[in-house]
Parts: structure tokens; C-alpha cells; sequence
């Protein structure tokens, strides 16, 4: 696709302004008849080195001094107060600071010191919130990305920052609450050496004799050796009262968090996509006389705006289109649509079936190929086998998407429908992957669920191949954060730059065909959105993972970065922006909810391992926690206990109903009140094309006369 429209000077004369009239005429300019326009008001508020409509490089010289007064005049505005409707800005905004001002002129004309005070301290608040906003990072890269490559890739960098921030602010929660009370109590323990007595089997981790570097290397790609007994895992962590019920809070800190940030990512988003859905504005002239940022400064700014406003209305288009072509579709041409998308989805079911399939058969083999002894004879071999669900995954969530991405096109939708049914493919081809591998973890740990067979009948888990099972997931999980990286840097130096190497060396056909890479962002987000889920469910077994996710996260986005500008070009086919701000979280909350399974069902059903990890001795790890509210004053465990009863939760429900229900009558009252004033709006639109028409008819009558 083409890039945007630029300006240029020279196209338009020799001024380099506003084309020259056509022959000498009496009257203004012009420039001057432009400088009369409203919009010519906001020039004041773009700074003062801004010139006026028409102005020319060479007039800079000449006028400099009525630049000069301009910028007197402007700063001589700014200590009084702007009227509101004289700001380019929206009327929520103009709203907002109408209210402000009326409430400085309530505090000043008071004269209380409380008011006072209280205006002071909003007026603070609002220049930290804008200090803060400024500090936001890579601000311009976004708005550079987005100008560039269309608002679905600058939605993915966004997405990847707010990823970022989540795992910073549970990495400094895991530190907090599981690290320092680790060494706050004294040194950690060591490992349990072989001649520890127990029913439930020996665990000793630790490597013995002489270890060599291939050995470490190995050890450190796949969490065992001496990481396996390291802050690290789990099982590292020793058997105290404040540090198990500071471990188990955390988990659950973080993901009260991690939740509510992203639900109201999720609601900013969705007030973008109703609006946008809902037709309440006409696309194309929401975006032609109102998408104008009029404070924009410099030639490199007024590009990338010319350039979102271009992918945006190529994306209305597109869709226009589809939708114009489904309208005049005849019932047999509906029936054949209908078929084939019946089809392909039984396609896409079986391609899903075979994959978890497969999954399930790596997992098994696994267990049955490390017990082999020449596998244990050859080290890479046996980093093989180990990472054999890794690699089996990771191959399966490369070569299907690419599948989904071919079907999407034959259905018959829109782009941003298209998205939508390929990323609700992807995501379940993902995270349902990462189930089936769980699944079979379950299976093994818990003999299919089955406590009374023999293998874990002693202890409640199969004790003599998982000693310390919990210490076996985090490294599943930790394998598979490794290796996506490992993956994402191979495709990078193996493909991608080789394909741009070749369009450079065949500039013909073939080197285009070939050598052209878009940015896939279906992909590249549902990646970002495993590995996240990968760390949700790993955190607890593994609670260093949020800290090397977030040292990936950071890698991960100058990689790319990198890779956007140095070998893909613009997508030659976009979609709306508001359509993945809502969505894109949205898939995020369902990978959290999934990775929520697992580990609370670690936490209430399974019982802990007997031989490592701080919820050793217990009947399960919830079993710490109204142990330690035993030791409580009675006042206190009789609240705690009393939040737990039926006393408590049926009232809540329903308070919790009823304010439900009075906010789903509200919403409908609205969407009433809205849908009228629509008819009114159209109404109004009816008679004044009425009142035009029979202008036209009566000055027309009045000519032939």
C-alpha cells in the first residue's frame, strides 16, 4: 500500500501556500478570507510559532515581528481565563473545564482558606496527572508506529506496554511478599538430604560430583541442576507461618490487580467500540471535519495524523463495501455463504481436535521417554525430550494461525470480523493447548484423579516420580516462557531479515512476492497473550516468572520495534482501531480467568508436597490460611468467619442485584431517550432538506418570471 498523502510545496506555487489566483481580482485575499474562518481561532493556542493560514517560509523573515506580537498577545491570553468554546478540543473536555473554572471562581470569590486549599490542591492534582501522562513511555514510538503502520499494529505496542506494567507491578509484589520475608526470618534452609526418612520418598536436587558447563547450560534452559533449588521454585522456599501466608496472598493480590486494571482497560475500550458500532456518528464525516488535530506542531506530526485519518477511512471503506455486497445477496447466494462457512468451521473444529491431541501424546511420551537410560547418556538429547510439549506447542500455534488466516476471507465478512473470528480461533488454539498440557501434568500428578491407587494412595500425589510436584510445573511453565523467546528471535534472524535480504537482492517480481512482510497482528497479540497466561499460571510454582516475563516483554519490544521498521511494510489491508481496543483486552481477561483454574485448583484439592516448599505438613495449601486466622483475636476471626456465612453473602447478592437491576433501567431509559432525539435529528435533517428543496423551486419560479 501506498503511503500517505505528503505535502508538497512546489505542487501548489511558488510561495509554497495556497495556490495563486487564476488573474488579478479586487478583494481580499485569500489568506486573509481563510484567517476568517473559526478554525483560525485556535491559532493562538498552537503556540507561537505558528503561522498564519497562507503564510509562506519566506514570509517568516519579512514578518517576524508580528509573529513576535502574536506570541506577546498569546502568552498575554494564558494568564486569563479561555472560554471554552474557544478550545479545539472535545465537549466532554470543554465540559470539563467549564466546570473547573466555575468552581475556581466559587473558591476565590468565597474566600474561605478550606476552599482555597481545596483549589490548590485540585490544581495540583491536575498538573501531576499531566506530568504523569507526559512520562507515559514511548508515547512517540506509538504515535510514530500508528502514523506508519495503521492503528492495529500501534494496539499491539499499546497492548505489549500494558503487559509490561502488569508483570513490573507483580514482580515488585513477589519481591515484596515473598522475597524479603524469605531472608527477613533467616538464611533458607537447604535441601532435604538422601537420608531424610519419609513416607512419601526422598528429594534431593542438588547435583552431585564434578558438573560441567554443557551440563549447566542445559540446566539453565530447563530449571533443573542448581536452579532447581533456587528462589527460582517453589520447593526452595522454607516451611514458615508469616512467609506461607505471604506467599499465598500474593497470588491472589496480584491477580485481584491484574484484574481490575484490565477491566477498566477493557471499559475504555468498550465505550470506542459501542460508539463505533452503533453508527450514532457518520464515519466519514466524523473523520473528514472533526478527526483534525488543530494543535499539531511540525511537519513530521502533520504526516502521521494525514496518515491515520487515510488508514481509517481505507477501513470504513472496506467494510462499506462487504456490507453493501451482503445487502444484495439473493436467498440461494445466502444458503451458499451459509454452507461454506459450515464447512470450514468443521474444518477448523478437526484441525483444533488434532492439535490437543497431539499435545496430549507429547506430554505422555515424555515421561516415558525419560525413563529410557540413553537418553540420560546423551544431555541433548535429553533437552529434547524434555522440551518435547514446548516444542509441540510452539509448532502447532506456528503452522495453524496461518491456516485460520487463509479460511477467515472465504466466510464472507468484514475486516474487523475477520480479526475477530481468527483471534477467537488463535486464542482458543493457545490457551487450550496450555489446558491439555495442564491437563496432562493433572493426570500424572494425581494418578487421573484417582487417590486410591497405589502410586498415590501414601501421600495424595504420585510422590516417587514428582517428589516435589509443584517444582515440576514451574518448570513446565518456565520451559515455555524460554523457548517462546528462543522461538520468537529464531523467526526473527531466520526468516524475516533473510526474506528482506532477498526483495533487496531480486528487485523484480519475484523479490516482492517474496521478500513483502506485513505485520501479522492477530498473531503477534495472541502470542503476547499466551505468554502472559503462561506466567498467570506459572507465577505460583515458579514466582520469579513475572520478573524474567517482564525482562522478555522489554526485549521483546525493540525486537520488534526493530523488525516493523526494518522489514515489514504497511498493511495493505487494516481494521478499526476501537474494534481490538476492546477486544484485545477482552481475551486478556480470558486468559486470566483460564490460568485461574489451575492454580486454584492446586491450591484447594491437591495436596502440597511433603518434601519442599513452605505448605509442606499440610493437608493442602488453603489449610495455612484459617490456621492462621486461629491464632487471631476472637473479634477478628468471628468478622473474617462471619464474611464467609450465609448471613453475610445473602444480603450481598442481593444489594448486588438490585443495583444491577436499577442500572439496566437506566441504560434502557437512556437508549430511549438516545433512539429519540436520533429521530428528532433525522426528522430535523428531513425538513431542511424540504425547506432547501422548495427554495430552489420558488427562486427558480421567480427567474422564469
Amino acid at each position: 500500500m501506498e503511503a500517505g498523502p505528503t505535502w508538497e510545496p512546489e505542487a501548489w506555487g511558488s510561495s509554497g501556500g495556497w495556490p495563486a489566483p487564476r488573474g488579478a481580482r479586487a478583494g481580499p485575499s485569500l489568506s486573509s478570507v481563510l484567517n476568517e474562518l473559526p478554525s483560525a481561532a485556535t491559532l493562538r493556542y498552537r503556540g507561537p510559532g505558528v503561522l498564519p493560514w497562507g503564510a509562506s517560509g519566506e514570509e517568516e523573515e519579512d514578518g517576524e515581528s508580528n509573529i513576535q506580537a502574536m506570541a506577546e498577545a498569546a502568552q498575554k491570553e494564558l494568564g486569563e481565563p479561555i472560554p471554552s468554546r474557544e478550545l479545539p478540543w472535545p465537549m466532554q473536555a470543554r465540559r470539563t473545564h467549564r466546570q473547573s473554572h466555575a468552581r475556581d471562581k466559587v473558591a476565590q470569590g468565597s474566600g474561605s482558606r478550606v476552599a482555597q486549599w481545596a483549589l490548590r490542591l485540585r490544581r495540583s492534582k491536575e498538573k501531576t496527572q499531566e506530568r504523569l501522562h507526559t512520562l507515559q513511555p514511548w508515547a512517540w514510538t506509538l504515535k510514530r508506529i500508528g502514523g506508519q503502520f495503521g492503528a492495529g499494529t500501534e494496539s499491539y505496542f499499546s497492548l505489549l506496554r500494558f503487559l509490561l506494567l502488569l508483570n513490573v507491578l507483580a514482580s515488585v509484589l513477589k519481591a515484596c511478599m515473598t522475597l524479603l520475608p524469605t531472608w527477613l526470618e533467616g538464611t533458607p534452609p537447604g535441601p532435604p538430604g538422601p537420608d531424610t526418612s519419609s513416607p512419601c520418598g526422598f528429594y534431593n536436587p542438588d547435583p552431585q560430583g564434578l558438573v560441567t558447563f554443557p551440563t549447566h547450560l542445559f540446566s539453565l534452559l530447563s530449571g533443573v541442576g542448581f536452579l532447581e533449588w533456587s528462589p527460582l521454585f517453589y520447593g526452595f522456599y522454607p516451611p514458615r507461618r508469616h512467609l506461607a501466608v505471604a506467599y499465598l496472598c500474593s497470588v491472589f493480590v496480584i491477580g485481584l490487580l491484574h484484574l481490575v486494571l484490565i477491566l477498566h482497560r477493557s471499559v475504555s475500550g468498550l465505550k470506542q467500540t459501542l460508539l463505533a458500532e452503533s453508527g450514532a456518528l457518520t464515519s466519514y464525516s466524523h473523520r473528514v471535519f472533526s478527526a483534525w488535530d488543530f494543535g499539531l506542531r511540525g511537519d513530521v506530526h502533520v504526516r502521521l495524523r494525514h496518515r491515520i485519518i487515510l488508514y481509517e477511512l481505507q477501513v470504513e471503506l472496506e467494510e462499506a463495501v462487504v456490507r453493501r455486497q451482503a445487502a444484495v445477496r439473493t436467498l440461494s447466494q445466502q444458503a451458499k455463504v451459509w454452507s461454506v462457512r459450515v464447512l470450514l468451521n468443521l474444518l477448523v473444529i478437526a484441525l483444533l481436535g488434532a492439535a490437543f491431541y497431539g499435545v496430549y501424546w507429547a506430554t505422555g511420551a515424555t515421561v516415558k521417554l525419560q525413563e529410557m537410560p540413553l537418553v540420560h547418556q546423551m544431555p541433548l538429547v535429553k533437552l529434547g525430550v524434555d522440551y518435547l510439549p514446548s516444542i509441540f506447542i510452539s509448532g502447532v500455534n506456528f503452522l495453524l494461525p496461518p491456516v485460520f488466516k487463509l479460511i477467515a476471507p472465504l466466510e464472507g465478512y468484514t475486516r474487523s470480523r475477520q480479526i475477530v473470528f481468527i483471534l477467537l480461533r488463535t486464542v482458543f488454539l493457545r490457551l487450550a493447548s496450555l489446558l491439555v498440557l495442564l491437563f496432562s501434568l493433572w493426570n500424572q500428578i494425581t494418578c487421573g484423579g484417582n487417590a486410591e491407587a497405589e502410586e498415590c494412595k501414601t501421600c495424595g500425589y504420585k510422590y516417587k516420580e514428582l517428589p516435589c510436584w509443584e517444582t515440576r510445573l514451574g518448570q513446565e511453565m518456565y520451559k515455555l516462557l524460554i523457548f517462546d523467546l528462543l522461538t520468537g528471535l529464531a523467526v526473527m534472524l531466520l526468516i524475516q531479515f533473510p526474506r528482506k535480504l532477498l526483495c533487496g537482492l531480486c528487485p523484480g517480481p519475484l523479490g516482492r512476492t517474496v521478500g513483502t512482510q506485513e505485520f501479522q497482528v492477530p498473531d503477534e497479540v495472541l502470542g503476547l497473550i499466551y505468554a502472559q497466561t503462561v506466567v498467570w499460571v506459572g507465577s505460583f510454582f515458579c514466582p520469579l516468572l513475572p520478573m524474567l516475563n517482564t525482562v522478555k516483554f522489554l526485549l521483546l519490544f525493540y525486537f520488534k520495534k526493530f523488525t516493523l521498521f526494518s522489514t515489514c511494510s504497511p498493511a495493505s489491508r487494516t481494521f478499526r482501531a476501537s474494534t481490538v481496543n476492546f477486544f484485545f483486552p477482552l481475551v486478556l481477561l480470558l486468559g486470566l480467568t483460564i490460568s485461574a483454574v489451575p492454580v486454584l485448583y492446586s491450591i484447594f484439592l491437591i495436596p502440597p508436597s511433603k518434601l519442599c516448599g513452605p505448605f509442606r505438613g499440610q493437608s493442602s495449601i488453603w489449610a495455612k490460611i484459617p490456621e492462621s486466622i486461629s491464632s487471631l483475636p476472637r473479634i477478628t476471626q468471628n468478622f473474617l468467619f462471619f464474611l464467609g456465612t450465609q448471613a453475610f453473602a445473602v444480603p450481598l447478592l442481593l444489594i448486588s442485584s438490585i443495583l444491577m437491576v436499577y442500572t439496566l433501567v437506566l441504560a434502557n431509559s437512556y437508549g430511549r431517550l438516545i433512539s429519540e432525539l436520533k429521530r428528532q435529528i433525522e426528522t430535523e435533517a428531513q425538513n431542511k432538506v424540504f425547506l432547501a428543496q422548495r427554495a430552489v423551486a420558488l427562486s427558480s419560479a421567480s427567474g422564469a418570471l
